[in-house]
């Protein structure tokens, strides 16, 4: 019982900082000493899993899959989305100002911290840094959060976000709110369970799990430095979504009015920028020490 219970807890320290853009699950994955144990279940979703459970094989395939240990780790993530959802619906809704402020320190961090893990910086590596910087910020400049409900997006939503949510140092929230679909699924999907949105993005994650648990092995084995400067140069690139201090643009589409983009702005001096630049820096400062938590932990797995 009592690693059942720690079982879930992890998952739920997973689940909230997937829920926060910003912050990577991988990362939390890696702190709690789970990540190892969690990319090999997850590759283990091979041929022979398949063949072991169209067989009747039961106990052989839970045996393989390490089937309770994901039972538990993912029941977590869930409990925690879910109880999250109504926290940020309240923040976005009374404090939009101080809320990305906050995000805006922890990706800010990201930079550093998932750019300093390259090992060498050559030209190819510079070259995918510029590539991945270059994307983020066309993103951000054509189509800010701008929601997006049709099924096959929402499916490439959940491929992209669950991706991201093994991937330390690169968090899945973040790259819904890049996706333009962050309040879409995370928040009102959730909190309305809308159906039409969540099975898809469900469909999506269970698709991408399995395959990005193989792709991520291979790329971060053969292409280590390249694939992690696009990932810097992605987050780099995409700050401006994330600035606090901005006005949305918002257009009519039938019934439904859209965000399609944003005007920015430089803050006023008042306390409320007082404020904002303090969660700023506890932004910053939860980056900060949540890899330094992770670096502890590999240190004393060496020792």
């Amino acid at each position: 019982m009592k690693e059942i219970v720690t079982l879930i807890v992890k998952g739920m320290a997973m689940g909230a900082a997937n829920v926060i853009p910003g912050v990577s699950g991988g990362t939390l994955a890696l702190i709690t000493g789970i990540f190892e144990r969690l990319i090999n279940a997850i590759k283990s979703f091979d041929v022979k899993a398949f063949k072991l459970l169209f067989t009747g094989k039961i106990k052989e395939f839970i045996r393989y899959v390490d089937f309770w240990f994901l039972v538990y780790i993912f029941g977590g993530i869930g409990i925690a989305i879910i109880s999250l959802a109504h926290l940020f619906e309240f923040l976005f809704a009374n404090y939009p100002v101080y809320i990305w402020a906050y995000f805006f320190g922890l990706v800010l961090a990201s930079v550093y911290f998932v750019g300093k893990t390259i090992r060498q910086w050559k030209a190819s590596v510079i070259l995918t840094f510029i590539i991945g910087t270059v994307v983020a910020m066309g993103i951000s400049l054509m189509t800010p959060a701008s929601e997006n409900e049709s099924f096959f997006y929402l499916l490439f939503c959940g491929v992209i976000a669950i991706c991201s949510m093994i991937l330390p140092g690169l968090s899945g929230s973040f790259v819904l709110i890049l996706l333009g679909n962050y309040q879409l699924v995370m928040i009102t999907a959730i909190n309305d369970l809308r159906f039409d949105i969540l099975i898809p993005v469900v469909l999506g994650a269970g698709l991408g799990l399995i395959a990005f648990s193989h792709i991520l092995s291979w790329l971060l084995k053969r292409f280590h430095n390249q694939t992690l400067a696009s990932l810097t140069g992605f987050i780099l690139g995409s700050l401006g979504i994330l600035w606090p201090w901005k006005t949305p643009i918002e257009e009519a589409f039938g019934n439904k009015i859209k965000t399609v983009g944003y005007d920015w702005f430089l803050p006023d001096m008042n306390a409320s920028l007082i404020i904002a630049a303090v969660l700023i820096i506890l932004g910053i400062a939860t980056i900060w020490i949540t890899e330094s938590l992770g670096a502890l932990k590999e240190e004393n797995k060496v020792s």
